[in-house]
């Protein structure tokens, strides 16, 4: 890839537990169990589903996304949260303070979350090497070009670039930016700065 291209990922509902909210969901002394590795290193999607329940509505097997956190985090489109009916800012991910809430339901049992329901604000992962390589910065915001095949080609602002070692090189984004841009899988963005 040049220095301006992005794999550019999409993003799909998912939810990130706490280890006490996965005992509460699961049972005690639950462990996450392994699906499969995602592309973002030490990340992965789970065979845990859980039910996402608004004031509307619910997504009755959402995936579970690996490891646990210190704060659970439902992670949704600003379509799926109309459909449910419940609040979701635009955030980065973990900046949950005054977000959303809903209850979440497991085979053992159900929480209610008072915040961290969020649209995950779409954004660029690099390493430092690629940050450097691409010229680059943590926080940084850019636009990046979706190219489609079917003439919905778009370009998204406010992408934020996110550094760090513990990161691959990739663009997030949701299902609702990835349908508008009728985009494909393994689609290459441009980055525009």
């Amino acid at each position: 890839m040049k220095n301006d291209e992005v794999l550019v990922e999409i993003s799909a509902r998912h939810v990130h537990l706490s280890q006490s909210d996965l005992e509460t969901l699961f049972g005690a002394d639950h462990k996450l169990t392994v699906k499969k590795e995602l592309s973002q290193p030490g990340q992965f999607a789970c065979e845990e589903r859980v039910r996402v329940i608004g004031t509307k509505g619910e997504f009755a097997a959402v995936s579970v996304l690996g490891p646990v956190r210190k704060d659970t985090q439902v992670e949704i489109s600003l379509t799926d949260a109309r459909t449910i009916g419940v609040a979701a800012p635009v955030r980065e991910s973990g900046d949950i303070a005054g977000s959303g809430a809903c209850r979440l339901a497991g085979p053992a049992g159900e929480i209610e979350i008072s915040e961290g329901v969020i649209a995950a604000r779409r954004h660029i992962h690099a390493t430092v090497a690629d940050a450097q390589r691409m010229n680059l910065k943590n926080g940084e915001i850019v636009s990046v070009e979706i190219p489609s095949a079917n003439g919905r080609n778009l370009v998204f602002g406010d992408v934020v670039v996110r550094v760090s070692d513990s990161y691959a090189l990739a663009m997030h984004i949701d299902t609702d930016e990835a349908n508008a841009a009728g985009m494909a899988p393994n689609t290459i963005g441009k980055i525009i700065k």
